[in-house]
């Protein structure tokens, strides 16, 4: 597996790396998710840059896609183990 090119770059790019701009903007396909969840699940719930960049090319998304993806599924993980979505200070 190789990282994608907008690996290398930051605040560069975007969009999806070998897709066509006809496909549907509705999300990831389940192919894609598959991908995804795997790496949630058994990798890390919070990728490092690196790892989200590796996740991003196998799974044939933007990092941008594959960050929001794994911001939404830890919230949604986090209220199914009736912790707060967000993480705050113990101060709150």
């Amino acid at each position: 597996m190789l990282p994608s090119p907008g690996c290398y770059r930051t605040g560069l790019g975007g969009g999806r790396a070998g897709t066509m701009s006809a496909e549907p903007a509705s999300g990831p396909t389940q192919d894609q998710v598959d991908i995804l969840e795997y790496n949630f699940n058994r990798v890390n719930k919070r990728p490092d840059p690196t790892t989200l960049c590796l996740i991003a090319a196998e799974a044939g998304l933007s990092e941008e896609e594959t960050e929001k993806w794994f911001k939404q599924r830890l919230a949604q993980w986090r209220r199914s183990e009736g912790l707060p979505s967000e993480c705050r200070s113990v101060t709150d």
